[in-house]
């Protein structure tokens, strides 16, 4: 039982911890979510509420870790231990769980087992980055580093000259081989854009042999595990789907060419993502909320007179369907523009997100 006991002595205690939107609440629960989303130390938090002798800790990632050991012996010692806490990180529910009082799974897979409940941890969204991040002094500095350097919790405490090397090894982590990984790049490369599976497998097959089944399938697993999003055309199922990735920031770490708008409408998305659960886009409008009729539209430098044409596009898209708001997110710039009657709100992210 060397595994066990080592695993035991574990204490998230001595772990510092800044509070997230969510918390581990129910005493059995699968933490699910995509990589490096902070679902450990959602973890952690929960644990610092027991005694370290409650609790035993396992990471079945662990290499240190015998996975057969663990499975031989985990309910006896248990039991002899008279543990009232279970913590099993990266659970593929592949054996049976023994019984415990609590038991905390975490998995990047969407699962479901019966009598536990499931909570979902996403990213930080900017509220949560701001409160994670206490080296910058004021709000436009914070946002140009959300910007820049993404969602992802421990990009905060990373030196800027190793933070794009750290998003490459994290998109490395995210798959489990080489055709794998190209699968991901390219679909990174391609967010916010209007292009179809089947053109992305197209260009794909250029350069690596792989087949159509596979990289479907492929993408499949990714949306599965929250780390691609796929978004409709409303009400036109059959129209090709805009691509966003969890983390706006992993576009700028793939390739030299600046793509602002793109990586720009993907932080704007996943604020969305946090508060509805049905975002479409439409003709001209970026993401359409069918619940709020709202319609939202990312110009990252909106000015009247240089973006006189895109409005007139936007003013058509008004007329046709009748929106109760009209927000255009901007990176710095607040307007508002009036049109039969109908304001439309010019906001930049931090005032819109923190709204």
């Amino acid at each position: 039982m060397q595994t066990l006991e080592f695993c035991y002595e574990f204490d998230c205690n001595k772990i510092n911890f800044i509070e997230r939107k969510i918390k581990i609440i129910y005493p059995k629960t699968i933490v699910y979510g995509s990589p490096r989303s902070g679902k450990t130390y959602l973890i952690y938090d929960y644990l610092s509420n027991f005694q370290s002798k409650d609790y035993i800790y396992i990471d079945l990632y662990d290499i240190r870790n015998d996975r057969n050991n663990i499975i031989k012996n985990l309910n006896e010692f248990i039991i002899n231990n008279n543990i009232k806490i279970l913590v099993l990180e990266n659970f593929d529910f592949d054996f049976t769980l023994p019984i415990c009082k609590h038991i905390i799974l975490s998995t990047c897979n969407n699962e479901s087992k019966s009598g536990f409940e499931k909570l979902l941890v996403k990213a930080l969204d900017f509220e949560e980055y701001i409160l994670h991040n206490n080296k910058h002094q004021n709000i436009t500095n914070s946002f140009n580093s959300f910007l820049k350097h993404g969602n992802l919790p421990e990009m905060i405490n990373i030196n800027n000259f190793n933070k794009v090397q750290r998003l490459q090894e994290i998109i490395s982590l995210c798959t489990q081989n080489t055709t794998e990984e190209e699968i991901l790049k390219i679909l990174f490369l391609n967010i916010d854009e209007k292009k179809s599976l089947f053109q992305l497998f197209l260009i794909l097959k250029e350069n690596i042999k792989i087949s159509k089944d596979k990289f479907y399938k492929q993408c499949k697993v990714f949306e599965e595990k929250n780390i691609i999003y796929f978004i409709k055309k409303y009400q036109q199922n059959n129209a090709t789907k805009k691509i966003y990735s969890y983390n706006h920031s992993f576009i700028n770490v793939l390739s030299h060419t600046k793509k602002l708008k793109n990586e720009f409408s993907n932080m704007v998305f996943l604020e969305l993502n946090n508060r509805y659960d049905e975002i479409y886009y439409l003709d001209n409008i970026d993401f359409y909320i069918t619940s709020h009729n709202l319609a939202i539209i990312v110009i990252p430098f909106f000015s009247i007179n240089l973006n006189n044409n895109l409005l007139k596009k936007i003013y058509k898209s008004i007329d046709e369907w009748h929106f109760n708001e009209i927000n255009i997110i901007t990176i710095s710039n607040n307007d508002q523009v009036i049109y039969k009657n109908k304001k439309i709100n010019i906001l930049s992210f931090y005032e819109w997100s923190l709204a």
